[in-house]
């Protein structure tokens, strides 16, 4: 059986085989291969386009093509390490589309010289083609060969434009300017942290399938073939593998966010009808969570929005003036009619019952409802306030059944 390789620092799997195996596949094998691989010069093997943990459909292709063993090459390189390396690639190609652009550039100049030096020369350009006349139709030849260099130059100076943008996009990369905002670093530690927990219940799983193997019992995948202790540890493994790898990962952002300050704001120093700055500029912030706001651009063509934001993403407070919340007109003691309707036989038509709630319990920001004409349980609902500035809440989420008051509790 033949080994594919699993390198520990690109965390992608490798193919090597001669130039005889290759020709030797068939052609569905090779589309195969290259929806899951690309060919590698520098290495001279064929890898993966997708790299750990996405690797269930390249291991699927190479087990197709023989490779059902898994040969590991390298050593694992931290988070940081692997930054550093994909910087200085993009600094080489923020370097050579540089080049490029500048190289598209002289091209450009060159196939525009020769019409732009005949600016001014309004017989060149307005003198007609005499037939028959061999010198007029050589000159209006000429001329139109020029005409067509000037139009490549176009294509050239776009080139040049195209390049100049790749340009910008790997100096970006190089400069690593993401990990200079604690919005995108608050988001990658939540996605750090979630990754570990889930990790760590597959741990779990595993090891209790592995317990339960151990004890005599039989286990069965979801094809119906049976697990095995040797698959299950290799597994458990991995997956320790790959919470180690999440966790460096982390620790890595949460340095980055430490030396920019940390997070300065949370749900203790940020309440509703704060103004704050974030990346829509000013904003009013209306609700606040323990990991979250909800908030109201102010501004521009999106003014009147609602939208969500981490508190990592407030760069500043700008109007520290708190809303207080105000509380529901609904009172305990208060009845409302709804109409539940039953279908019949799965058709349009329908039975009507009305059922009377009535309000048992109240906070500022809730009711509790029970039914006094049929027995059922209590239902919870939440009040809030309509676009017209009345407050409302709904039984079932249906129009008769949605109730409005207004502000007085005796409207």
């Amino acid at each position: 059986m033949k080994s594919y390789v699993f390198n520990l620092e690109t965390t992608k799997i490798e193919l090597h085989f001669d130039k005889a195996d290759y020709d030797a596949l068939t052609d569905d094998q090779r589309r195969e291969l290259s929806s899951a691989f690309l060919w590698s010069r520098t290495g001279k093997c064929w890898v993966s386009r997708a790299k750990e943990p996405n690797l269930y459909r390249p291991k699927k292709v190479a087990e197709k093509l023989g490779f059902t063993e898994e040969q590991r090459k390298g050593e694992r390189i931290s988070y940081e390490e692997q930054l550093e390396r994909q910087s200085d690639r993009a600094e080489t190609r923020a370097e050579r589309y540089e080049e490029y652009a500048a190289n598209a550039t002289k091209r450009g100049q060159q196939l525009q010289k020769p019409l732009d030096s005949m600016r001014g020369d309004i017989a060149f350009f307005t003198q007609p083609e005499i037939e028959g006349h061999a010198g007029s139709q050589a000159f209006a030849r000429r001329r139109e060969k020029m005409f067509q260099q000037y139009g490549r130059g176009f294509e050239e100076y776009r080139k040049s434009d195209y390049f100049k943008d790749k340009a910008q996009t790997a100096l970006k990369t190089a400069e690593a300017r993401k990990f200079k905002d604690k919005g995108y670093l608050d988001r990658r530690i939540k996605e750090c942290q979630k990754e570990i927990t889930k990790r760590e219940q597959y741990i779990l799983d595993y090891e209790a399938l592995l317990s339960a193997l151990e004890s005599g019992e039989k286990k069965l995948k979801y094809n119906g073939k049976p697990y095995t202790v040797d698959e299950l540890t290799s597994w458990i493994e991995m997956q320790l593998e790959l919470v180690e790898k999440a966790m460096d990962k982390q620790a890595y952002l949460e340095n980055c966010l430490d030396e920019l300050g940390g997070l300065l704001f949370n749900q203790s120093n940020i309440k509703p009808g704060y103004i704050v700055k974030i990346r829509h500029g000013d904003v009013e912030v209306l609700r606040t969570g323990p990991k979250n706001i909800t908030y109201k651009i102010l501004t521009g063509g999106a003014a009147g929005m609602t939208l969500q934001a981490a508190y990592a993403e407030i760069k500043e407070v700008v109007k520290a003036m708190e809303v207080k919340k105000q509380p529901h007109p609904f009172k305990v003691g208060e009845q409302f009619k709804a109409t539940r309707r039953t279908y019949v036989d799965n058709s349009f038509t329908s039975t009507k019952t009305e059922v009377v709630y009535e309000i048992v319990k109240a906070s500022d920001s809730t009711i509790q409802l029970k039914p006094i004409n049929i027995d059922e349980k209590p239902l919870t609902r939440k009040p809030k306030k309509s676009h017209s500035g009345s407050w409302v809440f709904s039984i079932d989420d249906t129009y008769e059944n949605t109730f409005f008051k207004g502000d007085d509790a005796n409207t």
